[in-house]
């Protein structure tokens, strides 16, 4: 399985370096040719605004929602949750519309107030998933497709609609593959 992870911004080194320890290809795309030689994609942390207006100015918006349309698999971290949204909440700014959801930027604060808890997730095996959480965005509401897979209080921190995964925390920052392997049906 080819893996590319977005490469206009944000994290996304770290996911490549998470992904090594999974039997994966994985490598950084950042052109439509890159995108249409994988299959799936992952979205990383960084800052929305910026990765959403490079994507439309590139052309790229497009064509990652054409291959979401034909069944590739997509997983947003972070900011990556918003760019999926088909609504940021008292926020404008370039979106994939993937998910029927809407999206709270920053909803636990600022960076000093990040911080690092156990989740409980749907569908994946073994113990809590101890999930970092850096000015993380929350799913506020979701639509009647979309399958909560974990939540803090009353908030969404990962969900499910078809093949596309929106996600609060930063998985690649720690050691467990489980998420990603949840992700790709390893």
């Amino acid at each position: 399985m080819r893996v590319g992870v977005l490469s206009l911004q944000g994290d996304f080194q770290e996911h490549l370096e998470a992904l090594k320890a999974l039997p994966v290809e994985a490598f950084p795309v950042k052109d439509e040719e890159g995108i249409g030689k994988i299959d799936a994609l992952i979205i990383p942390g960084g800052e929305s605004t910026t990765m959403g207006i490079l994507m439309t100015r590139w052309g790229l918006k497009e064509v990652i929602c054409k291959r979401a349309k034909e069944g590739m698999p997509i997983l947003g971290t972070c900011a990556g949750m918003v760019l999926l949204a088909q609504e940021v909440e008292n926020w404008k700014q370039p979106l994939l519309g993937l998910m029927d959801v809407r999206v709270r930027r920053n909803a636990f604060g600022r960076q000093r107030d990040s911080f690092e808890c156990n989740l409980d997730i749907k569908g994946l095996e073994g113990p809590p998933f101890r999930a970092i959480f850096i000015r993380a965005p929350v799913i506020t509401e979701a639509g009647p497709s979309v399958e909560v897979l974990a939540h803090i209080d009353d908030y969404i921190v990962l969900a499910k609609q078809g093949n596309i995964f929106a996600c609060a925390f930063h998985p690649e920052l720690t050691e467990d593959t489980r998420l990603y392997r949840l992700f790709l049906g390893l």
